[in-house]
């Protein structure tokens, strides 16, 4: 396993934050996120610091889209090697539901269906990977990973049906 890559993260008073990156292959980039949400990123000479190579400015929405690229996505190799279809869902516990205010192992989710909750979210907090003996609340969001007829089942089971 390699080690995680050092990023180096320096203050620049008045207009943000650098974060600086040497890559395996012996570049230096650099990320300047600015108090306004701008991002800059630019390659530098690794031997010298202060001589920019080339640099191009992102918008916020740039930004993220660029990120969304480079994460890697932590399931590719199951769509790569396997004819499985994971889905992802966003189940909400509603009044009908028989497990608000329950703990989350009493749905037994995963023995009876197959998915998994990896979440739940809460007004504006999440819980990832959530203990089974965490409470759920009525207007909880569980967040479930697994087939199509798994999620359907966590859904089916969680409404009380």
């Amino acid at each position: 396993m390699k080690p995680a890559a050092h990023v180096r993260k320096t203050a620049l008073p008045g207009v943000g934050t650098r974060y600086d990156l040497n890559t395996e292959a012996g570049a230096h980039l650099s990320v300047v996120v600015h108090q306004d949400g701008r991002r800059i990123i630019s390659f530098h000479d690794p031997e010298d610091d202060d001589a920019c190579r080339d640099a191009a400015a992102l918008a916020p929405a740039e930004a993220t889209a660029l990120s969304a690229l480079l994460t890697p996505d932590p399931v590719a190799h199951l769509h790569q090697h396997l004819e499985i279809d994971l889905v992802t869902e966003h189940i909400p516990i509603g009044r009908r539901s028989p497990y608000a205010g329950r703990t989350l192992g009493a749905t037994q989710a995963r023995t009876r269906t197959g998915a998994s909750i990896v979440a739940v979210l809460r007004r504006t907090d999440a819980f990832p990977s959530p203990t089974p003996d965490f409470r759920l609340a009525l207007g909880d969001t569980l967040v479930v990973v697994g087939t199509r007829e798994g999620a359907d089942a966590v859904a089916e089971l969680i409404n009380g049906g």
